[in-house]
């Protein structure tokens, strides 16, 4: 029988946490510098003359070439929480920082950057800085053990990434019709060995779908049990580094691979922190005796369970609010972003804006290319809230320049996993006169087809 008190009070060593911390603050720091030495700080945020914007945050936007002062702070404040320095205030600066460049362009949108924003979120409240860190450096004293549930958090919330990645692929066109891999892997002809060969094969497509809905529905399982954790964790890095060659998805998969050592005992983290201290000592030749206390106990505990129970149950609840909306969720994307439902569909669209004076009927077509970046020009043409953000830009920009009695329409095709391409918005409605709302959209065409599954 679960006793809710007996696990609160459980205590386990606070080694797990140290490296996670470690490791966390690390990847971010590379994550910015990769984004800002590749250019797309001034490509993506600052040269684009218009951003698309999440519903309820259209006040979030970049900052000219203060953007780079921005990722600055983000990537140092990352820098301080691997190192353990000032680390709330280092984690909560984080966290605002790298959300607010997430919100900045939702053409921008990945699911590992809302990960890394709810994830970086969780850790605010979790003692990763007890030991081994600047901070219990300078204050003389650190912590053997930690509230066990503080290592769980992490834990459970990597697992519902996996689990609900796995449930996603639970549906026709991805187990029945192994789409969209059947498009995507053909094109990696080039791939030494295996591009001309297995890559080309459409059983491999099959084993593929079929793998990667059994790899995330049970490597959760096979992580947290020990028998099984070091073949998991094995899994874990073929499959990331796998995908990783295959697919342009960043640092995903090695934020997916450090993540999972948190499953791991405590003695293997603390073979980690003690090689690691082993180097720093040797380097800085420290010599000052730090007090080891056995207990970290939280002095906020119950607001702080309560503030994560709510967090966990928006989590467990929130990507499936696509069960409210009536149409096909590929088609429509109502409810589709954070949800984990990571790489499952191939969208391609062609959106011709018209302008038209409703008084007179004069109309004229707008050149994307005059507004749009080639990326910001391909996410609008398949996603009805961009293509509606859009239709509003033109609407405004048009307004301004002078013109009267302003209409905007659009003629649109979308094609979803090698289908053919079929009308996407109903080409008679006014898109200027329609509002964002969390409604379903009824100016969207119903699809020609059904996808069945979660």
């Amino acid at each position: 029988m679960f006793n809710l008190k007996t696990y609160l009070d459980k205590k386990n060593n606070a080694s797990p946490l140290i490296i996670f911390r470690i490791g966390f603050g690390l990847m971010m720091l590379y994550s910015i510098i990769r984004f800002w030495s590749k250019g797309w700080i001034e490509t993506v945020y600052i040269l684009p003359e218009f951003h698309f914007t999440y519903y309820g945050f259209e006040w979030v936007k970049p900052l000219g070439n203060v953007t780079y002062l921005l990722f600055f702070i983000c990537g140092l404040s990352a820098l301080f929480v691997a190192l353990g320095f000032k680390y709330r205030v280092a984690i909560i600066t984080f966290f605002l920082s790298f959300t607010y460049i997430e919100l900045m362009d939702k053409t921008m949108y990945l699911n590992h950057y809302y990960f890394i924003s709810i994830l970086s979120f969780l850790l605010i409240f979790l003692p990763v800085n007890v030991s081994f860190s600047i901070d219990s450096y300078l204050n003389k004293k650190s912590y053997r053990l930690v509230p066990k549930w503080s290592i769980d958090t992490i834990k459970l919330l990597v697992s519902i990434v996996y689990v609900y990645a796995g449930l996603s692929k639970i549906n026709s066109d991805w187990l029945f019709k192994a789409m969209p891999l059947k498009i995507w892997l053909p094109s990696k002809y080039d791939l030494p060995f295996i591009g001309e060969t297995l890559m080309q094969q459409n059983w491999f497509h099959y084993a593929m779908s079929w793998s990667g809905m059994l790899y995330d529905l049970a490597i959760p399982f096979l992580l947290f049990y020990r028998k099984t954790r070091w073949f998991a964790f094995g899994l874990v890095v073929f499959f990331h580094v796998f995908t990783g060659v295959l697919f342009p998805i960043g640092m995903f998969p090695y934020v997916m691979i450090v993540s999972s050592l948190i499953f791991f005992e405590a003695g293997f983290h603390q073979k980690i922190i003690s090689f690691l201290k082993g180097i720093i000592k040797h380097l800085f030749k420290l010599k000052q005796e730090i007090v080891v206390k056995e207990i970290y106990n939280f002095k906020h505990r119950k607001i702080t369970t309560i503030v994560l129970s709510l967090f966990f149950i928006f989590q467990l609840f929130f990507p499936f609010r696509y069960a409210l909306y009536p149409n096909e969720l590929f088609w429509t994307e109502e409810g589709y972003r954070f949800s984990w439902r990571v790489m499952l569909m191939e969208k391609m669209g062609y959106a011709n804006f018209k302008i038209t004076n409703s008084k007179t009927g004069d109309f004229f077509y707008v050149d994307n290319q005059d507004f749009l970046t080639p990326l910001q020009e391909k996410q609008m043409s398949f996603q009805p809230d961009f293509i509606l953000e859009y239709a509003h830009f033109l609407g405004d920009h048009f307004k301004s320049e002078g013109h009267k009695n302003i209409q905007v329409f659009v003629e649109s095709y979308v094609a979803l996993n090698g289908r053919l391409s079929q009308p996407f918005i109903k080409n008679n409605i006014d898109l200027y006169q329609q509002k964002e709302t969390l409604n379903p959209k009824k100016w969207i065409l119903p699809f020609k087809d059904e996808i069945k599954g979660f």
